[in-house]
């Protein structure tokens, strides 16, 4: 549908449902490929391979999760783009025939295809760049007439300065505030409304962006120990108070964190009047959360966020695992 509608589309298969036809798709594709789960999500059934002599076991691991965790075993085989950035935009689409969009974001840097600090909007893409991206998710989610909030993924080469559509996410994502902080709309307000019949409750011209926005991911997790969950009783939890600071959290002091579930601890989201200041209020943030009795991100984002690389906006989606973790030492500063 996409390519119908001219949408451009990153290089790949049709699903394919055995090695032997992951292999004949790579043959017309090229190494290196991403094998990515078709029914799959938040990085499940995921495996990058770079040679033909490791298709075998990356077919048969991905294969092997997307079946448990999905109980959907095909795979889509797509070229892995080396220096890549992962842009979304945020759509909202009512049953009367409107169609807006709340800008895009910038999900770049990842861990093991996690998303842990998302940009709003996603910064340094060229005018017609970021104006095609935004109309091709428009016409995607007109064309299929969807009703609620939905965003569409692209991923972006750095390198060719080409992008391709990845995919849509039917549903409100982990990353939803950073685009509510920098357009002062309520998107859950939009989807209720759109689910009552409702019309969304703007229009296009009325969407405004008000500075660059950041979110960090604070999970309960030991980055010095290969980000080792930490369950645990919380003896402190203290967020930070500031304007235009917001945390979404369910977390207090006592709370026993299971070990049966994601380790998402809170959302840190932080405006500032233009990308620098954002960076430097969510540091700031970070600084001021006090947390007692399990190991947690915070300290590690304060790392990646004061990286010079992160600064200058040099990151691609396997940063942190090529570049930034082979170099780090653990706990730079004081979270």
């Amino acid at each position: 549908m996409a390519e119908e509608l001219g949408v451009s589309v990153g290089q790949g298969s049709d699903v394919v449902t055995s090695e032997e036809d992951a292999r004949a798709a790579v043959e017309h594709i090229g190494y290196p490929v991403l094998l990515k789960a078709a029914g799959g999500g938040g990085g499940r059934g995921m495996r990058l391979v770079d040679r033909p002599e490791e298709l075998a076991g990356a077919w048969a691991s991905a294969s092997g999760e997307a079946r448990q965790a999905f109980g959907d075993e095909r795979i889509f085989v797509e070229r892995f783009v080396r220096h890549a950035r992962h842009v979304e935009v945020q759509v909202l689409g009512d049953s009367h025939g409107n169609v807006v969009h709340l800008g895009h974001r910038d999900c770049t840097l990842q861990r093991r295809y996690q998303k842990l600090v998302e940009e709003a909007p996603a910064h340094g893409l060229s005018p017609a760049l970021s104006r095609e991206i935004l109309e091709s998710a428009c016409r995607l989610i007109a064309a299929l007439d969807y009703h609620g909030a939905a965003t569409c993924e692209f991923l972006v080469d750095a390198d060719r300065g080409t992008h391709g559509f990845l995919e849509i996410n039917a549903r409100l994502q982990v990353e939803h505030p950073v685009t509510e902080m920098v357009t002062g709309i309520d998107i859950v307000r939009e989807q209720l409304r759109i689910a009552g019949g409702q019309r969304v409750s703007f229009a296009q011209d009325d969407v405004e962006l008000r500075g660059h926005a950041i979110v960090v991911r604070i999970n309960a997790e030991s980055p010095e120990r290969g980000f080792l969950p930490t369950p645990g009783r919380l003896d402190r939890w203290v967020t930070p108070v500031a304007s235009d600071v917001r945390i979404d959290t369910a977390c207090f002091a006592g709370w026993r964190i299971p070990p049966y579930y994601d380790s998402l601890l809170a959302k840190l989201i932080a405006r500032g009047e233009d990308r620098s200041r954002a960076i430097e209020r969510t540091g700031r943030a970070l600084r001021k959360l006090r947390v007692d009795g399990v190991s947690t991100t915070a300290g590690f984002a304060l790392d990646v966020l004061g990286h010079p690389d992160m600064v200058a906006g040099r990151v691609h989606t396997k940063w942190l695992e090529e570049e930034f973790l082979p170099r780090w030492t653990g706990h730079q500063q004081a979270a």
